[in-house]
């Protein structure tokens, strides 16, 4: 068996054109153009023969009928986007799986164990949060009712949006879940490009914690009111960031902190502002590195409140670090050398669905080149070469998991 190189990319070209504007892409989860990708993506799985499924979080799941009644192996990821997107992050994961399931029908090859493509809901998180909506559902991290009541950041039920999209599925999302679960992604890393290396194989995830904090001090004339006699949130959020994030670069605790929107009200150059909001994202290897930027967080805030400061601290998301199953992490490396293909080990500085699996089943991830480390943005590229191989590789684990015995 073998995969359509030529076919694999174009979908990816193809499906990269749905949501374009001004030389990028936004496909927002369960928008007008998320529909548009999930209908192109679905008539994809039916002319790979495959059978399609919606379940009740509006996950899509393409099944290849095995010959045990066992638990199916599982691959896929997403094809929603951030607000000005690459065509890869995602999508690459989920049309090289339609073609995995097309490689066994071109050759009237029938795996021992089901197999199943999954286009997950919501990964990124940019509409709906938390991240990771379609896997917490599925892995019972999140009710299906809670996930449902979701209100997206444009004021519009998750329920009542995958109604009007027509993906609302009956299925319970669990009904679904893997014996095994293996994804493909570009590695979203400068890594691989740099080392001239085909294929990553990934052994766990950095965990992460998204924060909202809101600073209340008190508006008033930029021009009448003293330095020392101000109550300036702007400011005072500001110190706050500044001693984050100059202790992740000095002592690399968490690994990473990132304040991605920053908002004063009232918003005008001649007022001092009133209240100061923003958003942080720790992201560690190590839960231990989560907890002790959280505490340092909070100590901020409370030295905030001894200055008169009214500060409240949302969480937004969070997931903790995890660690992938190493005996399957053995059987992609051994895909990759039976081929003569380079492989390093290496942990994802990104979320992706598969943290979420790996909490009921035995996971990982296959990670292939992304230049300059460029992702989330509308460079992203990977060569079309490395993106074969990925995906060949995939096929090839793919096929030995399904294979009589291989998996319980």
């Amino acid at each position: 068996m073998n995969i359509d190189r030529e076919r694999l990319i174009a979908r990816l070209d193809t499906l990269g054109q749905i949501g374009m504007s001004d030389g990028a892409r936004a496909r927002l989860a369960l928008t007008k153009e998320d529909k548009l990708g999930r209908d192109l993506v679905v008539s994809w799985m039916r002319e790979a023969g495959a059978e399609v499924h919606i379940d009740s979080i509006g996950n899509i799941h393409a099944m290849l009928r095995g010959i045990s009644d066992n638990a199916p192996v599982m691959t896929g990821s997403h094809i929603d986007t951030v607000k000005r997107a690459g065509a890869l992050d995602g999508c690459y994961g989920v049309v090289a799986g339609i073609e995995v399931i097309d490689a066994f029908r071109r050759n009237n090859a029938r795996p021992h164990h089901t197999i199943i493509v999954t286009a997950f809901t919501n990964e990124e998180g940019v509409r709906y949060s938390p991240d990771l909506l379609g896997s917490r559902v599925m892995t019972k991290d999140m009710g299906v009712s809670a996930a449902l009541a979701l209100i997206s950041t444009d004021g519009e039920r998750c329920g009542e949006e995958l109604e009007r999209i027509g993906y609302a599925g009956d299925r319970a999302p669990w009904d679904f879940l893997p014996a095994v679960y293996v994804e493909l992604h570009i590695e979203q890393g400068p890594v691989l490009d740099v080392r001239r290396i085909p294929i990553g194989i990934v052994t766990g995830v950095q965990g992460y914690n998204w924060w909202k904090v809101t600073v209340m001090g008190r508006a008033n004339h930029a021009g009448t009111t003293p330095m020392h006699l101000r109550r300036d949130a702007g400011d005072a959020a500001m110190r706050v960031i500044n001693q984050l994030t100059e202790r992740a670069r000095r002592d690399a605790i968490p690994s990473v902190a990132t304040v991605g929107t920053f908002t004063l009200e009232p918003g005008a150059i001649n007022v001092v502002p009133g209240k100061a909001s923003f958003t942080i994202d720790f992201r560690d290897p190590s839960n231990e590195g989560l907890a002790t930027a959280e505490a340092e967080l909070r100590r901020s805030l409370d030295a905030l409140g001894d200055e008169g400061f009214t500060t409240t601290l949302s969480s937004l998301s969070r997931n903790p670090a995890v660690a992938f199953d190493e005996k399957l992490c053995k059987t992609i490396a051994q895909v990759a050398a039976d081929r003569s293909l380079a492989s390093l080990e290496m942990l994802s500085g990104a979320s992706h669905d598969a943290q979420m699996l790996a909490r009921v089943c035995p996971t990982a991830m296959i990670f292939v080149p992304s230049r300059d480390g460029i992702s989330h943005n509308p460079d992203e590229f990977t060569m079309p070469d490395d993106l074969y191989t990925g995906a060949v590789v995939l096929l090839e684990t793919i096929a030995r998991l399904a294979a009589r015995d291989a998996v319980s």
